[in-house]
């Protein structure tokens, strides 16, 4: 596994500015030398972006244009900034800020506090749950994990969209939000959890923004101070930008023009937590004199994947869809893309782990090789299916690299021996390296031949055998390389949060594997009703979906396999189908006809002729188990669909939308919301079951007595394919 754009470790630096340049590609050129007035880059997946940006800044540093403390380069995760800090200082532009939104605005707001507000700034909460659950305690409501998960995000949402507890309810209609709970109850729970913070004296991350925001409105002195540091700036990923994070950026900015973003409308993924490609599609009309670049020479993947990818986006709809690259692989012709069909999910996760260990008999290396789903819950089979096969593996987005509690260990043994390794008889007569490296690790657990099966044995081997491999990069990098030179690789990594690669296959969400990249990427569960997963039901939401799986082929370098599973379970009703999203694309379908959205689903029902959607009647018990897999059902929302969030859906999608359109006309008529009729999920479950009677209609949690009588004969004549009646609805 590498960050996107591969490139070999410990280069030489440039000696001169203009040999900053060599190696660019006429368009990375472009950019690199565009040093003047605002610049606007669409970087397609596997072009380079990053180089043409690093270089960009190197270049004007180098050439003396830029001066390295004036300089501001803002992304989006540590392990972006940390990459990027690393190739500007392999390129000679020491100096240089690279940072994340928040790292960036929390340094200044830890400087200025004392100025701007006096005495001590308040204590920053890593994790805001705990305290969503005591605001929500203070309130008298109470919320099981999920609903506590989905409340803590919206209260995220609301704060970087600039929205006050007061205006939620308004703006997540208006943004089309499925709200977990009744929007003013989120809102009650929302300004509870803004008391509670003032009255602990902490604040969130979110904060951090909101108040570096309201250091630089309010106080022009400090608003001048920043800016005569920072003189040009930088922002990679542009297109993933929330209102507040835009807002930050123009009061850094002011009314200078000294400004560069990077980014691709076509891999705007993270809608659900504020972001945006508003700000990067609009950046010609805000800036007239921009100069924009188009990157689409893929570096990256195959003719044959980029292929898959360029047909992805060419059946997409919508405002980003109107500005997708069309990529051109600059790479060697490699295996075209293999598709695979599994009667059900066990089989599929055992199919990928075998086809894997195949790979790895051959020569591919481990950490060359990912997994991608669309869910995290999605992972335990995988887990389990490389487990059996003796396969390696780590999982994207758990416990960080350096806070392992192995790493720590080895990191104080390796620190130790770097201060006194001259008493230390381990070490006699060893003088290169990763010998020094390995003598060491010996005693944290490390041996050369790693441990049979899988496990947390195995795991803490390979964490080990990555500071082994790292050791030996740094030597081969720089002959004659110490402990105490690999001590200080060691702290800019953790600074940085750069992690050496692990030997193990891969295991992550589509959402975790952005800006990432592997030799060989198996997308698996890439069937209706997981892409696009079943809640995406709006365009804008289907569309989404569509990017997410365009950014999981892009992931691929050589070689791509795409599976589904036609049922969740051995021996379930293979009731699933081939992610639409493959239409046209793979051998022998067509591309589907009309427009993408909801409706589409229907259109493109191939394989599963006269199969029954009709799901067997759940009749009242407890403990509530899921109807689809058997599992004891904890959670309100799993209740009240009756099934596991991650257990396939059963739905009738014409019925579904049938249901919604009875659902508009009934709100617009009493004057409320539509979640007051019935909610998404309520209508989700009606569409699955198709009660056939009042007495199974009631057994639907959502439907209560007061509803069924107000609307239940509307929803049976819906639900037998009659028409509502035209007086339903009153109270």
């Amino acid at each position: 596994m590498t960050a996107a754009t591969h490139s070999p470790l410990f280069p030489q630096v440039p000696d001169s500015a203009d040999a900053v340049l060599e190696g660019l590609d006429p368009e990375q050129r472009e950019v690199a030398t565009a040093l003047r007035g605002p610049v606007c880059v669409l970087a397609g997946a596997g072009t380079g972006k990053t180089r043409a940006i690093t270089h960009r800044i190197a270049y004007g540093v180098r050439a003396g244009i830029l001066q390295p403390s004036s300089v501001l380069a803002v992304t989006f995760t540590n392990r972006a900034a940390g990459e990027m800090r690393g190739r500007l200082r392999q390129l000679g532009a020491q100096g240089v800020q690279a940072r994340t939104f928040h790292s960036a605005a929390l340094r200044q707001l830890q400087y200025f506090w004392p100025k701007a507000i006096g005495g001590g700034m308040p204590r920053l909460i890593d994790r805001k749950v705990q305290l969503v659950a005591d605001a929500a305690a203070a309130c008298g409501t109470r919320l099981d994990r999920g609903e506590l998960r989905d409340v803590t995000a919206e209260i995220e949402w609301a704060k970087v969209t600039q929205t006050v507890p007061a205006d939620y309810p308004y703006a997540a209609v208006k943004a089309g939000r499925e709200a977990p709970r009744d929007p003013a109850e989120i809102a009650h729970l929302y300004a509870a959890y803004e008391d509670l913070k003032r009255d602990r004296a902490v604040i969130d991350f979110e904060d951090v923004l909101l108040l570096t925001v309201a250091v630089l409105q309010d106080r022009g002195d400090i608003a001048d101070q920043v800016r005569s540091q920072y003189q040009h700036f930088v922002v990679d990923e542009y297109q993933d930008v929330s209102p507040l994070q835009q807002r930050l950026l123009d009061l850094w900015l002011g009314d200078r023009d000294s400004l560069c973003v990077v980014g691709d409308a076509s891999q705007t993924i993270y809608s659900f937590t504020g972001a945006t490609p508003d700000h990067l599609l609009d950046f010609r009309a805000r800036h007239p004199g921009a100069t924009v670049v188009k990157l689409v020479r893929d570096y990256r993947s195959t003719p044959q994947v980029v292929r898959l990818a360029n047909g992805l986006l060419a059946q997409a709809r919508g405002r980003a869809a109107d500005h997708r690259l069309e990529l051109v692989s600059q790479r060697a012709a490699g295996p075209e893309p293999l598709y695979m069909e599994y009667t059900d999910e066990p089989a599929e996760a055992e199919g990928a782990a075998r086809r894997i260990r195949e790979l790895i008999d051959a020569g591919v290396p481990a950490a060359e090789i990912a997994v991608l789903f669309r869910t995290n819950a999605q992972s335990g089979t995988y887990e389990q299916a490389l487990g059996d096969a003796g396969v390696p593996y780590q999982l994207r987005g758990a416990e960080r690299f350096f806070d392992r509690p192995e790493v720590r260990k080895a990191g104080a043994a390796l620190r130790a021996a770097a201060r006194f390794g001259g008493n230390d008889s381990l070490l006699d007569d060893i003088v290169d390296l990763p010998s020094q490296v390995r003598a060491v690790l010996s005693g944290e657990g490390w041996s050369a031949q790693p441990p049979a099966g899988s496990g947390a044995v195995r795991e803490r081997w390979e964490s080990l055998a990555a500071l082994v491999n790292l050791a030996q990069n740094l030597a081969a990098a720089k002959p004659g390389a110490t402990l105490g030179d690999f001590v200080t690789e060691w702290d800019e990594r953790v600074a940085a949060q750069h992690a050496p690669t692990v030997q193990g296959v891969t295991l992550a969400s589509l959402h975790a594997a952005k800006g990432l990249e592997w030799d060989v990427v198996f997308l698996v569960g890439v069937a209706e009703g997981m892409l696009p997963i079943t809640y995406a039901r709006t365009d804008e939401q289907i569309e989404e979906e569509r990017r997410l799986l365009y950014v999981g082929v892009t992931r691929a370098r050589e070689r791509l396999h795409v599976s589904w599973a036609l049922s969740r379970s051995p021996g379930g009703r293979p009731n699933r189908r081939p992610s639409r999203f493959l239409d046209g694309l793979r051998p022998g379908t067509a591309v589907t006809a009309g427009p993408t959205g909801t409706g589409a689903g229907a259109g493109v029902e191939r394989g599963v002729a006269g199969v029954s959607v009709a799901v067997p009647r759940r009749t009242q018990r407890t403990p509530a188990r899921c109807r689809v897999c058997g599992r004891t059902l904890t959670e309100a929302g799993e209740m009240k669909l009756m099934r596991c969030e991650d257990c396939p859906s059963d739905m009738d999608e014409g019925l579904y939308e049938r249901l919604r359109e009875w659902r508009a006309v009934q709100a617009e008529r009493s004057g409320q919301p539509d979640f007051c009729v019935f909610t998404d999920r309520t209508l989700i479950a009606i569409a699955e079951v198709q009660p056939e009677s009042p007495a199974e209609l009631s057994r639907i949690p959502g439907v209560l007595s007061r509803k069924l009588r107000s609307y239940g004969a509307d929803v049976l004549a819906i639900c037998a394919g009659q028409m509502a009646g035209e007086g339903g609805g009153s109270d």
